[in-house]
């Protein structure tokens, strides 16, 4: 079974980087002991996860708090960037379909892709979403750390990947809908490559900014649960 890609996937690395914002990033108040073979996450354990909505589909995506009027995203998520008023952006969320004491619910203002984004497998998959109104920081919303443009995610780095997808193929999350976690490793693009090259039917060339990780026996990955 060859290696997810997912760029950007909701990837959040142990090994912490990197910048540092008025509002600390990247340090959740709630701390645990620490989404295909996910368990589920402990209530405001990823601050910055938000939850993507349309008002005729429901869930389509996750995303990442990184301003107070900012959201990291995939430009798939939004096929026609320029039409806006279908989307509703949750934080604070925990359960799709329970209550969530925490949460906030905004507009989207704008939706930034990548010049030149086709499709996923072309690369550029990346969406900077500008909320119509600011959040409210919390010990359940908070932001994400960005890496700078030189950090390396070495091969074999565990992270996380975090949200509400399917938990199999064709299978959707259950009951309330709790927020799911999954550790995986980093691929190297390499390798990632040479794995994907072992099956001739799945033509796929990993791009400078796409990312590989989970294992090669499959089980546990990224590919259902953003």
């Amino acid at each position: 079974m060859s290696p997810k890609l997912r760029f950007p996937a909701i990837f959040w690395c142990v090994a912490g980087v990197l910048a540092s914002y008025a509002q600390e990033c990247g340090r959740p108040p709630v701390m645990e002991n620490r989404i295909v073979g996910g368990v589920d996450a402990t209530d405001g354990a990823w601050p910055w996860q938000v939850d993507i909505q349309t008002v005729t589909d429901g869930h389509i995506c996750g995303g990442s708090i990184i301003t107070e009027s900012w959201v990291l995203s995939a430009a798939h998520c939004f096929p026609n960037p320029s039409d806006v008023g279908s989307y509703i952006i949750y934080t604070g969320r925990y359960q799709l379909n329970g209550n969530n004491l925490h949460e906030s619910w905004h507009r989207v203002r704008q939706v930034v892709i990548p010049s030149g984004y086709n499709e996923p497998h072309t690369g550029k998959d990346l969406a900077l979403v500008q909320l119509s109104s600011s959040v409210t920081w919390s010990d359940h919303v908070r932001p994400v750390c960005l890496p700078t443009w030189s950090t390396l995610f070495p091969s074999g780095l565990l992270c996380y990947v975090t949200g509400w997808g399917n938990i199999r193929e064709d299978v959707p999350l259950s009951g309330v809908g709790t927020l799911q976690e999954v550790q995986v490793p980093i691929i190297s693009q390499t390798s990632c490559q040479n794995m994907y090259r072992m099956n001739p039917a799945e033509q796929v060339v990993i791009l400078s900014d796409m990312i590989c990780a989970g294992y090669q026996e499959g089980g546990k990955d990224s590919c259902q649960v953003l």
